[in-house]
C-alpha cells in the first residue's frame, strides 16, 4: 500500500489531510435554520458561487476523463462550451428569475404551482435518481484513482473499499456545515486540483525532449491516414458514440444537456440560489462558464502530451520511449493513473494524487447537500405539513444531516454498480459520466419546457412524461438492444442523441395534458 510514494509525497498527503481538518474546521459555521443549510441565508459572494459552480461541473470524471479524451481523441471537447454558453444565457433568462421571484429552495417548486405537489416530488426524485447515476459514476471514477494508489490495482474489491473511503470522507466533511461548508471548499478543492493539473504540464513539457513546435507538429500528424489530434470542430454528420462532440451535437444535445445542468439539476442550482438575487446568480453562473474553458483545457492538454510521451518514438527516443505503450491490468483507461504512479517526480506525484481526491470531494459534497435539499424540502417537510405536524428550524437540519448519510449509501452503492457497468459497455471514462445523465434529464427537460413556455399539461402528463424521458433513453442502449429487437436492428446512437430523443418524447407527451384549474394546482 502506497508503495508508489515517496517521503515526498506523504508529506504533501499529511498537508492536504491537515488542510482539510482545518478548513472543516473554519466553514463548519451553525446553520440556525433550513434556509441556511440549503441556501446559505442567500449571502454567498458571486464570485464564490462561480468558482463553486465549476468545481460541481469538474469531478473526477474531468481529471481522469479529460486526459483520457485528448490521449485517445482530440480537443473537439472544447467546443461544447458553445452549447453551455448558449444554455447559461438560457437559464439566466428564463429560470433563475422565476426561482428567485417564487423564492424557493429546490428547482422543482416552481411545478407545484402549475401541477400539484406530486408533479413537485415526483419531479424531486427523477432528479435524486439521475443524481444517483451521474454523481455515482464520477464516485466510481475517483475509486479507480484510489484504488491503484492504495493497492496497486483496480480489482473489484479494491474499487469498492476505495468507494467507501472517499464516501466516508465526503460525509463527514460536509455533514455538520451545510451549503456554505460546501462552497467554500469547492473553492479550495478546485484550487488544489488546478494547481496539480498545471504541475503535471510542466513536468510533461520539461521531460518530452523536443521543442514545443515539434510537439505541435507531431500532434497535428499524428500517423498516416489519422486526423489531427488539435482538431477543434467536428463538423461530421455521425449520430453514433464517435460523433458526440461534433458540433451539429453540440448545438442540439449539449445545449439540451447543459440547460438540464444549469436551471434543473439541483446540485448546480443550488449554489446559484445562495447568492442574494437573480442577478448575482445569473452573473455566477455565466461566469462559471466562462472559467470551465482554460480548465477543461488544462486536461486535454495532459491527455496530447501523454501521447506524445507514450505514442510518439521518434520525439522520445532519448528517454527510451520506443517501449510497449504501458497499461495498467490490461486496461489503457488508467493511462494517466499508470504515468502519475510510475513516471511523475516525487512530491508533483502527492500533489496530482491529492488533486484527484479534491476533485472527486469537491462533487460528492456537492450532490450529498443538494439531494439531502431536495428530499428534505420537497418530500419529508410536505409530508409532516399534510400531517399538520409543525416542527422547528432546527429539526429540519438535522433532518437533512441524516438525509445525507443515506445519499452517501446511495451514491457509494451506484458507483460500485459503475464498477461493472463500464467495463461492460467499454465507454470512455469522459463520456460515461456524460451519458448518465440522459436518464433523468430527458423527463425533465420536456415537462419544463411545456411549463415554461405553454399552458398545457396536466398532473398525469408530467408523471407520464417523466417516466417516458427515463424509458426512451434506455431502450436506445445497444445492451438493452440486444435483448429486445434482432441483431441487424441494434443501432449505436450517441448519448447526446438519446437526450434529444428523448426530450422530444417527454415533451410532447407532457403536451398532451390538458390545461389544469387553478385550484387544482394549488390542491
Amino acid at each position: 500500500m502506497l508503495g508508489h510514494y515517496a517521503v515526498m509525497d506523504v508529506l504533501v498527503f499529511a498537508g492536504y489531510g491537515l488542510l482539510l481538518v482545518t478548513s472543516g474546521w473554519l466553514f463548519n459555521r451553525k446553520n440556525h435554520s433550513a434556509k441556511d443549510y440549503f441556501l446559505g441565508g442567500n449571502t454567498m459572494p458571486m464570485w464564490l458561487v462561480a468558482i463553486s459552480v465549476l468545481a460541481t461541473s469538474q469531478s473526477a470524471a474531468t481529471f481522469l476523463g479529460g486526459p483520457d479524451q485528448g490521449y485517445r481523441g482530440d480537443l473537439t471537447y472544447l467546443s461544447t462550451n458553445i452549447g453551455a454558453f448558449i444554455a447559461a444565457f438560457f437559464v439566466a433568462t428564463f429560470l433563475i428569475p422565476r426561482f428567485y421571484k417564487q423564492n424557493v429552495y429546490t428547482v422543482y417548486e416552481l411545478l407545484q404551482q402549475r401541477f400539484g405537489e406530486s408533479a413537485k416530488q415526483l419531479a424531486g426524485a427523477m432528479y435524486l435518481f439521475g443524481r444517483v447515476f451521474a454523481s455515482g459514476a464520477r464516485l466510481y471514477m475517483a475509486a479507480l484513482a484510489v484504488a491503484m494508489i492504495l493497492f496497486g490495482n483496480i480489482d473489484a474489491d479494491s474499487v469498492i473499499i476505495s468507494t467507501i473511503i472517499i464516501t466516508v470522507v465526503g460525509l463527514v466533511y460536509t455533514v455538520y456545515g451545510g451549503i456554505r461548508t460546501v462552497i467554500y471548499s469547492d473553492v479550495l478543492q478546485a484550487a488544489i486540483y488546478i494547481g496539480a493539473a498545471v504541475a503535471v504540464i510542466v513536468v510533461l513539457l520539461s521531460t518530452i525532449p523536443a521543442s514545443l513546435s515539434e510537439i505541435i507538429a507531431a500532434l497535428e500528424n499524428p500517423a498516416p491516414g489519422e486526423a489531427s489530434k488539435l482538431l477543434l470542430f467536428n463538423t461530421d454528420i455521425d449520430f453514433s458514440n464517435s460523433g458526440v462532440f461534433s458540433l451539429l451535437s453540440v448545438f442540439t444535445g449539449f445545449v439540451l444537456l447543459n440547460i438540464a445542468a444549469f436551471g434543473l439539476d439541483q446540485d448546480m442550482t443550488q449554489r446559484v440560489l445562495t447568492c442574494k438575487n437573480a442577478k448575482e446568480g445569473s452573473k455566477a453562473m455565466l461566469l462559471s462558464v466562462v472559467m470551465v474553458i482554460p480548465v477543461m483545457c488544462l486536461f486535454l492538454i495532459i491527455g496530447l502530451l501523454l501521447y506524445v510521451y507514450y505514442q510518439r518514438p521518434d520525439l522520445m527516443s532519448s528517454l527510451g520511449g520506443d517501449e510497449p505503450v504501458p497499461t495498467f491490468a490490461g486496461k489503457p483507461v488508467t493511462i494517466f493513473m499508470y504515468y502519475v504512479l510510475n513516471e511523475i517526480p516525487d512530491g508533483v506525484r502527492g500533489l496530482v494524487t491529492v488533486g484527484i481526491l479534491a476533485a472527486a470531494l469537491s462533487t460528492l459534497n456537492s450532490g450529498l447537500n443538494s439531494m439531502s435539499s431536495v428530499l428534505i424540502q420537497d418530500m419529508y417537510r410536505p409530508w409532516l405539513e399534510r400531517r399538520k405536524q409543525k416542527r422547528n428550524n432546527s429539526h429540519f437540519v438535522k433532518a437533512g444531516r441524516i438525509a445525507m448519510a443515506g445519499m452517501a449509501l446511495a451514491l457509494g452503492s451506484m458507483a460500485c454498480l459503475c464498477f461493472y457497468w463500464q467495463q461492460y459497455t467499454n465507454t470512455p471514462l469522459l463520456q460515461f459520466a456524460l451519458g448518465v445523465m440522459v436518464f433523468s434529464y430527458s423527463g425533465l427537460l420536456g415537462v419544463y419546457f411545456i411549463t415554461l413556455f405553454t399552458e398545457r399539461g396536466s398532473k398525469n402528463s408530467v408523471i407520464c412524461a417523466l417516466f417516458a424521458g427515463f424509458c426512451v433513453p434506455l431502450f436506445m442502449q445497444p445492451y438493452v438492444m440486444k435483448s429486445v429487437f434482432p441483431e441487424t436492428w441494434v443501432i449505436e446512437l450517441g448519448f447526446t442523441w438519446q437526450l434529444v430523443i428523448g426530450t422530444i418524447v417527454s415533451t410532447v407527451i407532457c403536451a398532451a395534458g390538458a390545461t389544469p384549474q387553478r385550484n387544482q394546482a394549488t390542491a
